[in-house]
């Protein structure tokens, strides 16, 4: 019943009755159907309130407008302020509720939400609590994936999502919760157990995204106001910003400053099956009492890189709140693997084969960095560059690879409508005025073996660019293919497993 759904919802009825049967809620009119509940929105670029008469046509009888409209006395109309506010507390109810069903998580930042999200789902997975996952890489949970638009997506597809999680037997919800997704009110109504707030820069700011960067974290901190308890980056440099105000109880975690979630002696590892970090939790602390330690928590994190200190320990902290014992954390921590974001596809005496979706300057300089921390024989780069976008991106990264990498290859990104000769003969062109070694190999797949091939001792390989992405797009078509899966072909090709 149509009332039912309303009941969380402020609105006023302009005509017809709230008693009416609904079966579900659109804001797409090409899915307009009988029963079907029609919310129209005011966007930049398209307003929905124009495709009225196109599903009226198709037998919708139930509109939520932003506006009055003439329509036929027999058609009900509910006039609300904000429609896709409206649309995310429908949807909820539509679907019965779904995400109060679960041990709700959000992520928000910056940098550092995929990575921090998918240790999170280790770790509860690792307690025994079956974990269902939303950002950027899609949404997963059991052996089901999707892929998404947005890091956050439509309300509508939201809770879709956490019906789905829950039908499957899933106890919690792991989210990256995007800046837009709050500005659009994609998140309307949820309600997150834990908030964690990794970090917070410059970004997202222009046209259809934010005004300026006090607009950009005016809505990051909306998720304050949905928490019931919130977990905070002490080491960024916007601190007393992101805490100003916080309107739910909340703790810190750093590696920096003194937090009630500390990160302490800090090493970087590398051995024959394990490439990454050790350091100390420390539970407990606080900046009015940073000796006191409830208790010192050792891990090690199969990742490398010490930004992942941060991200291993914010997701440490929020699990040891949500009562995750310390010999599950641990062992999560220590056998991850996350798709695409510094992971590790083999390693052994002789080498390792990370793959990574650094994709421009700042994140191939800032994995080059990292990996240097490690004092590999050489470091040797496996990328490309994308077809169809701006030139600057390959001159600046073929100038990071030949100043910062040993050895280069230069091989195909997704090439797009671009010969893949012509991306490759301008990174060509910065990387030689460096004086760095390169070949090039514009075969993806034979420019990967190479790399393996002829590996020497202590070699470090970085195959960039696509992470987890599972196609090479050419000539329009994407055609299957998965830099860690060609790699596992390779080195079974070569009898090294």
């Amino acid at each position: 019943m149509l009332k039912d759904w309303l009941c969380e919802l402020q609105y006023t009825l302009l005509q017809g009755s709230v008693d009416t049967e609904v079966n579900e809620v659109i804001y797409d009119s090409r899915k307009a159907a009988p029963g079907a509940v029609f919310v129209c929105m005011a966007g930049t670029r398209v307003d929905s309130h124009d495709f009225i008469p196109q599903v009226l046509e198709a037998g919708v009888r139930v509109l939520v407008v932003e506006r009055p409209v003439a329509v036929p006395e027999e058609i009900t109309l509910i006039l609300v302020k904000q429609g896709r506010e409206a649309l995310a507390l429908l949807s909820a109810a539509r679907f019965g509720y779904p995400a109060r069903k679960l041990l709700m998580i959000g992520i928000t930042g910056t940098k550092g939400k995929t990575t921090t999200a998918h240790m999170v789902r280790a770790i509860l997975e690792a307690s025994g609590r079956k974990t269902g996952i939303i950002g950027t890489n899609g949404v997963s949970f059991g052996e089901e994936h999707y892929p998404t638009v947005n890091t956050t997506p439509e309300s509508y597809d939201l809770h879709r999502y956490f019906a789905r999680m829950v039908e499957e037997g899933c106890e919690c919800c792991v989210m990256e919760v995007s800046s837009q997704a709050f500005k659009m009110h994609r998140v309307c109504g949820l309600h997150w157990d834990y908030a964690l707030f990794t970090n917070i820069s410059p970004d997202h700011i222009g046209p259809d995204e934010h005004e300026n960067f006090e607009e950009y974290l005016h809505y990051k901190k909306q998720i304050f106001a949905q928490s019931s308890f919130a977990l905070v980056n002490m080491d960024d440099e916007h601190e007393e910003e992101i805490t100003q105000g916080i309107s739910c109880p909340w703790e810190g975690f750093g590696v920096e400053k003194p937090a009630q979630y500390q990160a302490e002696e800090i090493r970087y590892v590398t051995e024959a099956g394990f490439v990454g970090l050790e350091f100390v939790i420390r539970n407990g602390a606080s900046a009015e009492s940073p000796d006191k330690a409830k208790g010192r928590i050792p891990v090690r994190v199969n990742i490398p890189g010490r930004f992942n200190v941060s991200n291993a320990l914010a997701a440490s902290a929020v699990c040891l709140k949500a009562g995750v014992c310390e010999t599950e954390l641990c062992h999560a921590l220590e056998h991850l693997r996350l798709d695409g974001r510094m992971e590790i596809v083999y390693t052994s005496e002789k080498c390792c084969v990370i793959v990574d979706y650094a994709h421009n300057a700042v994140s191939m300089e800032s994995l080059l960095t990292t990996l240097r921390e490690y004092r590999p024989g050489r470091l040797v780069c496996v990328f490309g560059c994308g077809g169809n976008r701006s030139k600057e991106r390959r001159y600046s990264m073929g100038e990071i690879a030949g100043r910062m990498a040993d050895f280069s290859i230069l091989t195909a990104d997704n090439s797009r409508y671009e010969r893949v000769e012509d991306i490759l003969a301008d990174i060509r062109g910065s990387i030689e005025k460096t004086g760095g070694k390169f070949i090039e190999i514009p075969d993806r797949r034979e420019a990967i073996a190479y790399s393996i091939r002829h590996a020497q001792t202590g070699d470090m390989i970085a195959i960039i660019g696509k992470g987890h992405e599972d196609y090479q797009e050419i000539e329009g078509v994407r055609h299957p293919f998965l830099d860690r899966a060609v790699v596992q072909e390779v080195v079974a090709g070569l009898n090294l497993v």
